[in-house]
């Protein structure tokens, strides 16, 4: 969380802006998150969805990909990773989370860049053309795994900020306060 401040002396006009993480209250946040009802059903979808993912792919995925046509085959084979990737990033984002509410992991651990949700570029890929001659259990599967894989985005956005998105448009501004009040950082 970015939090602009003034210091006691902006009332006699001496202004200075500090940019501080609020690290803190954001690690407060997680701790309260990952013993959250929202957080434990989001675990047990999460886990839910990886097992039937991994029998499907395992039993009748792989019976039903032998006989679709060359160019539906190429692209089942693509998009089932695409399902895989999305589900595995996702569960290796939810386990960490529970690490960090069962004690086993600290929360500032799980705030650093290795922790976070990555694979953002094939995970929120849209299916390509001819994505509806797919299997309809593997089109069932990359929906619901897109939608938890987004929505386990938007918590991490949430608890963790969004530090990794800085567009240049907010490059930008913070560029132009560093011109008028000197440095952001402390």
């Amino acid at each position: 969380m970015l939090i602009v401040k003034l210091h006691e002396g902006a009332a006699r006009g001496d202004v200075r802006m500090d940019r501080q993480f609020d690290e803190q209250e954001s690690l407060r946040d997680l701790t309260t998150f990952t013993g959250s009802a929202l957080f434990e059903r989001t675990f047990a979808e999460g886990m839910s969805l990886v097992e039937e993912t991994a029998r499907y792919l395992d039993g009748r995925g792989r019976q039903e990909s032998k006989i679709l046509p060359r160019k539906v085959a190429m692209l089942y084979a693509s998009e089932s990773m695409r399902v895989t990737t999305r589900l595995m990033q996702a569960a290796s984002w939810l386990l960490v989370q529970r690490a960090v509410g069962e004690g086993d992991m600290r929360a500032e651990d799980a705030a650093g860049d290795r922790y976070r949700l990555g694979s953002r570029e094939v995970c929120l890929g849209i299916t390509p053309e001819g994505g509806d001659s797919l299997p309809a259990t593997l089109q069932d599967l990359l929906a619901r795994s897109d939608t938890l894989y987004r929505r386990i985005a938007r918590l991490d956005a949430v608890l963790f900020g969004n530090a990794r998105e800085t567009g240049p448009d907010v490059r930008s501004h913070l560029g132009k306060l560093e011109e008028a009040f000197g440095p952001l950082s402390a």
